[in-house]
Parts: structure tokens; sequence; C-alpha cells
């Protein structure tokens, strides 16, 4: 795997926080969402461009551990890495720490196929995404 990059960075907010006093798991996915569209436009896959040729990428399979707790006025940060990747799919880990404890609070691993909108079926990544998905898994 190449070195992780920082696709994500932000505070927990009040309103991110359930009856229990910490961040509800709806916000944990939403922020892991966010790191993949930044994580998505470091590999070239950029919102206009996948918009203007009506292509796009779709996740296919998450898992999420949860290691610790979150609570309101924690800043976090999400680094992203490829673990793997085909000719039609990528493979790729969030990890979410606690910016002050440095204790990792989630870990998410996202599959997502390259699709077309149009046709409605998973394609093949264009040769200068499989480029970049080779340059940035190291």
């Amino acid at each position: 795997m190449g070195q992780p990059t920082l696709t994500y960075q932000g505070t927990i907010f009040p309103w991110h926080c359930d009856h229990m006093g910490h961040m509800n798991v709806m916000y944990y996915v939403g922020k892991f969402d966010e790191a993949t569209w930044s994580f998505c436009s470091i590999i070239g896959l950029h919102g206009r461009k996948m918009r203007d040729e009506k292509k796009g990428i779709v996740a296919v399979e998450q898992h999420i551990q949860y290691k610790g707790e979150l609570m309101a006025g924690d800043v976090i940060t999400i680094y992203s890495e490829i673990v793997e990747h085909s000719d039609k799919s990528v493979k790729f880990r969030h990890e979410m720490r606690n910016i002050e404890t440095g204790k990792i609070a989630a870990i998410t691993t996202l599959t997502g196929l390259y699709f077309d909108k149009v046709a409605r079926k998973a394609i093949s990544f264009p040769d200068e995404i499989k480029a970049k998905l080779i340059e940035t898994i190291g």
C-alpha cells in the first residue's frame, strides 16, 4: 500500500451526537463519505468530470470498525489509502483519528465500482485513472 493521504479534517459538533452523548453512527458514515469524495478527486475522479461524462463510482461493500467514542468539540482527521484495485473496482481504507488523543475512532474499508450511469453497469477505469491508482498504491 502507498502512503495514507489526508482526505478529511473537521470538528464534531453537538448535532452530530446522540442521546448517549457521543457521535452517532450516521455521522461516522457521513464523514467517511466526505473523505471518499476527496479521495476520488485525488485519483482523478472529480465530481464535475463524472457528471459531464455520466460516469461515477458506486459503493458495493463497506465494513466499519468503531474503535473509540468521539464527543462534541473533538477534532478529527481521516487518512485514506488504496488496499487493492482491478480493472473496474477499487478497495480503499479510511482511518479516523481524534487529533487531540491520536487514538483511532473508526476504520472503514470500502469497495467501489466504476460505473456508467447511462448503461447502468460497471465499466473499466480510463487509462489515466488506472495510472493514478498504480501511482497512489505505491
